[in-house]
């Protein structure tokens, strides 16, 4: 009897130590496939999130033009000699400042609707396999994201032909986001630039302008340097 109950103690402890091994064995798959998945996840998300950053961005330049917000006559003012040839140009500081507001708000508000959204992905694209990418199942991971947003105006001057010269205004827009996904969290940022307003000035290229742009490089006050040192 002592005998055959040191046995089935004996059997116990090894059911308990192979029990052991496969719950370490099915953590450590378990953990394997979350360290795969992850990069995989991600590469998904910030794709996912950039493609509405950059949807919204132009929607939201794109109504503001529609609305009659953006306009080179209420942006630009040119003075002109006696000879109605353009000598300068200012601008309206003013109103750049209320559409660069205006433009920011409307893209975070945009941005706000969609902040939460799911990842459908295929059980083969988890796996690294090209040949297996977009088959299988697939299940779904949520994802929210936030964000900030900046917007700055900048000139540009073009030589369009003969005796004329391209007036530009571009807007400058960056949003940078933050990915909430399971377990960790990602960020991307997003560059977006746009033509908002432009003209073509017939005769000489004016003497100067108003220098509003916020960006490095821009410091020369005289358009036809610019142009020179652009080409």
């Amino acid at each position: 009897m002592g005998k055959l109950r040191y046995l089935r103690l004996s059997g116990r402890g090894r059911a308990l130590v192979w029990l052991s091994v496969l719950l370490l064995l099915a953590l450590l798959l378990i953990g394997m496939v979350l360290l795969h998945m992850k990069p995989i996840l991600t590469n998904l998300a910030t794709s996912r999130v950039s493609n509405s950053v950059r949807r919204i961005m132009v929607a939201a330049v794109s109504d503001a033009i529609e609305q009659g917000e953006i306009d080179y006559q209420r942006l630009i003012t040119c003075d002109k000699d006696t000879a109605g040839r353009i000598t300068a140009l200012r601008s309206n500081m003013a109103e750049f400042n209320r559409l660069q507001s205006a433009i920011t708000e409307d893209i975070l508000a945009r941005m706000a609707e969609v902040a939460t959204t799911e990842l459908s992905i295929p059980i083969g694209t988890l796996t690294g396999s090209s040949l297996l990418a977009g088959r299988g199942p697939s299940f779904q991971v949520k994802m929210q994201w936030v964000g900030s947003a900046n917007a700055a105006f900048r000139n540009d001057f073009t030589a369009a032909g003969i005796n004329q010269t391209k007036h530009q205004v571009i807007l400058n827009m960056e949003v940078s986001a933050t990915i909430l996904l399971p377990g960790f969290h990602a960020s991307t940022k997003v560059n977006h630039e746009i033509s908002v307003a432009e003209t073509i000035i017939v005769g000489s290229v004016p003497q100067t302008y108003t220098n509003f742009s916020t960006t490095e490089g821009e410091i020369t006050e005289y358009a036809d340097e610019y142009i020179i040192n652009k080409g």
